[in-house]
């Protein structure tokens, strides 16, 4: 599959939180993540270097015959990355109180997996239909799912951006796992919030169906989100079938 990724600082921001990259292990299989920093101007950009880089760097030495046992995999080294960002906040006065939220993908023979801790999202464009995979971990998600809040109401409510869950605050990182079969014409979009706090889904969709290059696509939504207002930083990974790309 193709796979292609953006990440942008925003219009309002100072300096970039979110971090993302792709990884292939020794049997081909990909893991690819984003991650976006928690802590303002105490760490939230380190704490999601890591969560990134380490989770990564682990993944390369790998080969996953078994969905489970990737699903193992990924819960025990989160649940560890978790630790050591806490330590890290720890050990310096500047990083206290730094975290990040975390989204992934990994792509095995004929499944994907994809997880998530926060607000970061995993999208599945499948037979024409954009569906959100993964579940927030917000203050407003549970508003909406106890009936407290419409999902309008909670698209401007003044604490959409509190988050209930992520690595780095607390000892429990539980990490949310979705294990789907892989079908040809499957295209996965991970994103920050940078990009959803900004463009509603069916403009995302819009953009997605389009016969253009996974990096074509990055490109369209971060201009979207930047256009609408970008107030976050905002960054989005695609990965989609080789052949739905044009010349």
């Amino acid at each position: 599959m193709e796979v292609a990724y953006q990440t942008a600082i925003g219009r309002h921001r100072t300096e970039n939180q979110d971090y993302v990259s792709v990884f292939k292990n020794a049997a081909g299989q990909q893991l690819a993540i984003i991650a976006d920093g928690i802590g303002g101007n105490h760490g939230g950009d380190v704490a999601s270097a890591m969560a990134v880089s380490h989770i990564g760097f682990l993944f390369q030495s790998t080969q996953f015959e078994d969905h489970s046992v990737a699903e193992t995999w990924l819960h025990k080294n989160v649940q560890a990355e978790n630790e050591a960002i806490i330590e890290k906040s720890q050990k310096y006065e500047d990083l206290r109180g730094m975290g990040t939220t975390i989204a992934l993908a990994v792509l095995l023979k004929d499944r994907m997996i994809i997880a998530n801790i926060g607000d970061s999202r995993g999208y599945l464009l499948r037979a024409f239909e954009l569906n959100q995979i993964t579940e927030d971990h917000s203050l407003v998600n549970e508003l909406v799912k106890r009936g407290e809040l419409s999902k309008k109401e909670a698209a401007n409510h003044p604490q959409k951006n509190v988050i209930i869950r992520s690595l780095g605050i607390s000892s429990d990182a539980d990490l949310d796992t979705y294990t789907l079969p892989l079908e040809t014409g499957d295209l996965i979009l991970l994103c920050t919030d940078g990009l959803t706090n900004m463009v509603s889904d069916d403009e995302i969709k819009e953009i997605l169906l389009q016969n253009i290059s996974a990096k074509d696509k990055c490109q369209q939504l971060i201009d979207k989100a930047n256009t609408a207002g970008g107030l976050d930083n905002i960054t989005v990974l695609i990965f989609q079938e080789d052949e739905e790309v044009t010349a």
